[in-house]
């Protein structure tokens, strides 16, 4: 850990900060891992609202058998469990029958449970990073104020789904974000005449055009690695996209044979193809620069998919760069009304 760095992951950092007085106040941990086999992606989800003292919790998985909580092949949530002051998040059991979360290095290796016997479901796994936490630089969006790092990570263990035992052995991310989220904190400040004023760059397909309008709160989190030395992460920014569909990228990184630089913002792009059904992402073209000059393509395709409230979807994607497979996330973040009038404008026939 780089301790010249001013952003460099500190062991403190392990632990819950200290934060305003703000209602709105948020400290999240999230750990996700894949079983392509499968086609299985898992979330273990945590914020805290410090000044509420509460903690909203969620364990979900998802394979290509159902998308939504009812169908999913494990949901559960509990939305603002009351949290003793002064717990540890370094050995911690979220209330209200939550996780576990053992840290065993400073900002290195973590070991989580969670048992549902009720539902035969259950998992146990530790999470090893491959290199310490990577932080945002502030004034980046999304988190424009907010600290926020993501480290990727070897998750070796067992999920119990419906009775069966399912070795975990998967390369995927963790995050930690704190600071105001929600409410005020979500609305754009900016008024617009109109929609179309929304758009910074018209033109192209409507569908497109309304996906890009700003204000919205529009992000999509995307992430893939084959193993623990090569891979991508990155936030698309669909509001400052182009008529041809193209967004640019900023806050993440290429890592490849294993040495990982920040991306150069200016030259990383993404564009994503939807169907015209269901308005999810089935598949997307990544192109990356980072700081070092290194450049890498990347071609994904959905392989199954979660959407808790039917329309912003978390997706496992298959990915291919580089010559080799990897595996890891689409996060594509919408409001809802937002996402239904980009769907109408998709399904549009005359």
């Amino acid at each position: 850990m780089d301790q010249a760095d001013p952003y460099a992951f500190m062991p403190a950092d392990d632990c819950y900060h200290e934060l305003s007085d703000d209602p709105y106040e948020t400290e999240t941990n999230w750990w996700s891992f894949n079983i392509p086999a499968r086609k299985i992606g898992c979330w273990l989800h945590t914020p805290y609202f410090p000044n509420r003292k509460t903690v909203t919790w969620r364990v979900f998985v998802w394979d290509n058998s159902g998308i939504d909580p009812v169908r999913m092949a494990y949901y559960r949530k509990a939305e603002e469990v009351p949290m003793e002051d002064g717990l540890d998040l370094r050995d911690i059991t979220f209330p209200g029958g939550g996780y576990s979360l053992k840290m065993l290095e400073p900002g290195m290796k973590y070991h989580l449970k969670y048992d549902d016997p009720q539902r035969d479901f259950a998992l146990d796994f530790v999470f090893t990073g491959c290199q310490p936490p990577h932080r945002a630089q502030p004034g980046e969006p999304p988190f424009m104020q907010s600290p926020h790092y993501d480290q990727l990570g070897r998750v070796v263990g067992t999920m119990t789904l419906r009775g069966e035992v399912i070795p975990i052995d998967s390369y995927s991310v963790r995050d930690r974000t704190w600071g105001p989220r929600g409410g005020p904190h979500n609305a754009s400040p900016k008024k617009y005449e109109s929609d179309l004023a929304r758009v910074r760059n018209p033109g192209g397909p409507r569908w497109r055009e309304i996906e890009r309008e700003r204000g919205r709160g529009r992000i999509q989190y995307i992430f893939g690695h084959a193993a623990g030395d090569d891979g991508f992460l990155g936030f698309v920014r669909p509001a400052d996209g182009d008529a041809s569909g193209w967004s640019p990228m900023n806050a993440g990184y290429v890592l490849r044979d294993g040495e990982f630089a920040t991306l150069d913002k200016s030259k990383c792009r993404m564009r994503s193809y939807r169907d015209p059904q269901t308005g999810w992402c089935s598949h997307m073209e990544v192109e990356l620069v980072d700081l070092k000059g290194r450049v890498m393509r990347a071609e994904g395709h959905a392989v199954s998919r979660m959407s808790e409230a039917g329309y912003g979807t978390n997706q496992l994607m298959r990915w291919e760069f580089d010559g080799k497979i990897g595996w890891g996330e689409d996060q594509d973040v919408w409001r809802g009304d937002h996402f239904e009038r980009m769907l109408r404008a998709l399904k549009a026939w005359k």
